[in-house]
């Protein structure tokens, strides 16, 4: 294969890297005069046209020497990234008030994105490393880039806790390549299905380490102590993406290690690893409703939300390791969902807090009379995160859930009873907060609105939210194809 054959398999990762630079370098050249957002946009535009063209070319297969992979598992995340990473772009015309230094903002932002996108091709142990680590310690400048006392204690507890998480999971990685002697994850699987039984215990411990260091990424309990702290200190853009993005590459490169080193959910791994993930699910699941309901800041209340949300998805995890044929696809499909309304939800935050300055659910009293707009997008996304009709995040849930029931174990039926009932918990804050912003008169009733990008990129986000709420086909598919490519990927 030739170099630029090498070039055009990464390619949406590279464009983004190599914007990175760009952004960087432009802002040497003309210092606090380079339109650095603007080209960071068509960075980000190149990108996704990039693998838009990849998509349809049907480009498939490996690159540099096997340690990525482009498949449409792949393509559907980077996809997803762009997106996500566009839209926190857009709202940068709101959100970067206490970020003095936005030509970094912009180099990191692409810089992290690149890598996720990246980390999703990943086949190999030591390229899935490499990507983890590019993008956390981007994410870690991004948490303090505002460089106040808030902005900088949330960088340290993230940088402190993702250390630790990393140092676990590279000992999981060499636990892997000590027992199969490679570092490829088809090579680790090979191993895994022939390996005798005196590997067995050294093995599952190895994946559980590997596990415990992903549980950082995907924020689920017991490992999202970094969570609520990080998400209040950073400034709201950069929480807006770390909710989104650095939760949807764990879930990607999970399911990557699993069918691609794991061999799928025929060996015997297959069955501790269920069980695992389904005990990390529940105790996300309770620990981050019931934190939750306590929460006065919407900040706090969402990171914690966002701990619950991660049990919900790690539900489908579970249900893939026990074998279920709709467990891979419910995950992508719920992404997909939680992208579209968590994205609306923190965006209309940002204006809020950049408006009015409030960071309290008390503050949101009567915002309905005074930013319609924004209410009405806040109080769907927030619906779509209880699980109400017809957003999308109820038939996530039902998807994620249907999934765990139709693959055939008693104990998963029992896990989705606790994720249900976690559900009609989380309708408590969820809606609490929609009354104060309905029913409760504003201590002021100046109005405001948003800016008009933000404005387009709220009613995209709302218009998602219906969309594949009221008709999901086209996620759904896209998610089932990228999921058959997986599944069929494992050996």
């Amino acid at each position: 294969m030739n170099w630029y054959e090498q070039i055009h398999h990464i390619g949406p990762a590279f464009a983004l890297l190599l914007g990175a630079g760009i952004v960087m370098t432009a802002d040497l050249i003309a210092p606090r005069r380079a339109p650095v957002v603007a080209i960071t946009i068509l960075v980000l535009v190149a990108a996704g046209v990039w693998a838009i063209v990849q998509a349809a070319s049907g480009i498939d297969g490996p690159a540099l020497a096997g340690a990525v992979v482009v498949d449409r598992f792949a393509l559907f995340f980077a996809f997803l990234l762009i997106g996500v990473a566009l839209a926190v772009v857009i709202a940068t015309s709101e959100g970067l008030a206490r970020v003095q230094h936005r030509p970094e903002f912009f180099a990191l932002l692409l810089t992290a994105t690149g890598a996720m996108v990246l980390l999703a091709q990943s086949n190999d142990l030591i390229a899935i490393f490499v990507a983890l680590e590019t993008t956390s310690i981007a994410q870690f400048v991004l948490a303090g880039i505002a460089r106040d006392d808030r902005s900088s204690e949330a960088g340290i507890k993230y940088l402190l806790s993702g250390a630790v998480a990393a140092a676990v999971l590279l000992y999981g990685f060499a636990f892997l390549f000590g027992l199969s002697g490679t570092t490829s994850l088809e090579g680790i699987a090979a191993f895994v299905q022939t390996g005798s039984d005196g590997t067995q215990l050294a093995l599952v411990l190895g994946f559980v380490l590997v596990a415990a260091g992903l549980g950082f990424k995907m924020s689920i309990a017991p490992f999202q102590a970094w969570v609520p702290d990080v998400y209040e200190g950073s400034p709201t853009t950069v929480t807006t993406f770390l909710s989104v993005a650095s939760k949807a590459a764990g879930f990607a490169v999970a399911l990557r290690i699993f069918y691609g080193g794991l061999g799928g959910g025929d060996t015997f791994i297959a069955e501790h690893w269920a069980a695992l993930i389904a005990v990390l699910a529940a105790a996300s699941m309770c620990f981050g409703n019931a934190a939750a309901i306590l929460q006065t800041n919407v900040k706090r209340l969402l990171a914690y939300s966002s701990i619950a949300q991660a049990g919900n998805i790690a539900v489908g995890l579970a249900a893939v390791a026990a074998g279920s044929v709709a467990g891979p696809s419910a995950v992508l499909f719920f992404l997909g969902a939680y992208a579209a309304t968590n994205v609306g939800a923190f965006l209309c935050v940002i204006v809020v807090s950049e408006r009015i300055g409030v960071e309290d659910v008390s503050g949101y009293a009567g915002l309905m009379k005074r930013s319609p707009l924004v209410a009405a997008v806040l109080v769907l996304c927030l619906l779509s995160l209880t699980g109400i009709p017809p957003a999308a995040g109820f038939l996530a849930k039902l998807y994620v859930f249907n999934s765990a029931v139709q693959s055939g174990h008693d104990w998963l039926v029992w896990l989705v009873v606790i994720a249900v009932l976690n559900s009609a918990v989380s309708a408590f804050y969820y809606l609490r907060w929609v009354r104060t912003m309905v029913l409760d008169d504003p201590a002021d009733e100046a109005p405001f609105h948003a800016s008009t990008p933000v404005q387009a990129v709220l009613g995209l986000a709302a218009l998602a939210v219906l969309f594949f709420g009221l008709w999901p086909n086209p996620l759904v598919d896209a998610a089932q194809r990228a999921a058959e490519t997986l599944v069929i990927a494992a050996p």
